[in-house]
């Protein structure tokens, strides 16, 4: 019999009975909503951290350190012996731990790697206060500028952005006395630096009885105090990554030259947590890769933007593992559904599948009718589903940009061919969960069959 003989067959077969047909495909529907979604999701998050990755750092670079645990490797089984290059640093859950520190010695040695082309010094500075003419002071960040940042400009332009500018963010423009962006171009700006406690010396001289001294040195640091040129201003980033709202970027030199005020004669001076190396044809990734073992073999850690966007995109990836279990799980209980469907149909065709094989109707061509029945309402599942979870969140996804201040990013983007694949996938599963009734109904008796009441 003709695939296409079997195919009106088995849809006007269906058809006959609407309610049961549709309830079975509801159950598969809700199971591929659930992963339609969950696949929109995780595009829109990789997609996000691909933005991030690709608008602030440079893919031939990598970020280098002197202590490995930095990046969350190295040995944590015992704590590290002490020197006198250790600093501070944040990790993950807001802990503070102590990491060994870049010095001008290491930098060297990092220049000298065969493949390197330069080393960029990366470390932030945070400033006594920023402010205008005639207006309140504010705390803030300055940060060094990377070639490779493209934010996302108010006003002005980055080439702008010399030894005696800075790139100011949006969220400083109404509090330093800025109507617009394009009012605050070309203005000035007045960054203040104030001499860093050398808290070693300070504990030094409490044992050593000269605590008055001590703590009067502490009150009385100097400052230093400059005016800069407003190059730009930057859009206000989104509220996921709002952290940078208020840090005020600069030329590499800049930014050194400030935190050089800051820190010299503490312990602080010309100590690095972490520095760019740029390696010479680093868009190769077998070059890239082969410096990044040179760096690693000298007892550095180095990790690359591939190795960033790896570490954010695994939360994404757990996450949306478990999202897709759940999904699998109720697509699974409604497999059970159309095994059911399908071998009530078989009890309900009894007579008509006697008089169809009586007629000289094949095994095969019978098992082929309900297998098809079966991926048909596969197909009907799955195609409810994935449109109404395309529909969804379409329509959802510029409240959840507003909400989160994404801008023209989708959180949910839909891509065809996965939705394509998941679909077929679903069909051929379904059309699985129809073997055993299809089987049944080949092998009935077509004399017991016709005696069937």
């Amino acid at each position: 019999m003709r695939y296409q003989d079997l195919l009106r067959r088995s849809v006007r077969n269906l058809l006959s009975a609407k309610a049961r047909t549709l309830l079975t495909a509801g159950a598969i529907a809700v199971g591929t909503f659930a992963l339609t979604l969950t696949l929109g999701a995780s595009n829109g998050a990789r997609s996000y951290v691909n933005k991030i990755i690709n608008s602030n750092f440079d893919p031939t670079e990598l970020v280098v350190t002197k202590d490995t645990r930095a990046f969350g490797n190295g040995d944590n089984s015992t704590p590290p012996e002490y020197d006198g290059s250790f600093g501070s640093t944040l990790v993950p859950g807001g802990l503070e731990t102590q990491i060994k520190r870049l010095s001008d010695d290491d930098l060297t040695k990092l220049k000298a790697i065969p493949g390197v082309q330069e080393v960029r010094i990366a470390n932030s500075v945070s400033v006594q206060y920023i402010t205008a003419p005639g207006q309140r002071k504010y705390v803030a960040t300055v940060v060094p500028f990377s070639p490779a940042q493209k934010p996302d400009l108010l006003a002005g332009s980055v080439t702008q952005l010399n030894e005696n500018a800075v790139l100011l963010p949006e969220g400083f423009l109404k509090v330093l006395g800025f109507d617009t962006a394009a009012a605050a171009v070309g203005k000035k700006v007045t960054i203040a630096v104030q001499k860093q406690v050398d808290q070693t010396g300070i504990v030094s001289a409490l044992t050593q009885g000269g605590a008055p001294n001590a703590i009067a040195d502490a009150q009385m640091r100097p400052s230093m105090h400059k005016d800069y040129t407003i190059a730009a201003v930057a859009k206000k980033p989104t509220a996921i990554i709002s952290a940078s709202e208020f840090i005020v970027y600069a030329q590499p030199k800049t930014a050194q030259a400030l935190r050089d005020y800051k820190t010299t004669g503490s312990s602080d001076y010309h100590r690095y947590l972490a520095v760019n190396a740029k390696i010479r044809n680093g868009g190769d990734k077998a070059t890239l890769t082969l410096v990044q073992k040179r760096i690693k073999a000298l007892g550095y850690g180095a990790q690359s933007v591939e190795d960033t966007q790896k570490f954010l995109t695994q939360i994404v990836s757990v996450l949306q593992g478990i999202v897709t279990a759940f999904g699998f799980i109720a697509i699974v209980a409604s497999l059970f559904g159309i095994i059911n469907t399908m071998y009530i149909s078989v009890l309900q065709r009894t007579r008509e599948i006697g008089l169809m094989k009586a007629l000289g109707m094949h095994k095969k061509d019978i098992t082929k009718l309900f297998r098809i029945e079966a991926a048909l309402i596969g197909l009907l599942g799955g195609l409810i589903g994935a449109v109404s979870a395309v529909l969804f969140g379409t329509a959802l996804n510029p409240t959840i940009a507003q909400k989160l201040n994404l801008g023209d990013q989708r959180l949910l983007e839909f891509q065809l061919g996965q939705i394509v694949i998941l679909i077929g996938v679903l069909v051929l599963v379904a059309t699985l969960a129809g073997l055993f009734p299809a089987r049944k109904a080949s092998q009935l008796d077509p004399i017991q069959a016709l005696r069937t009441e």
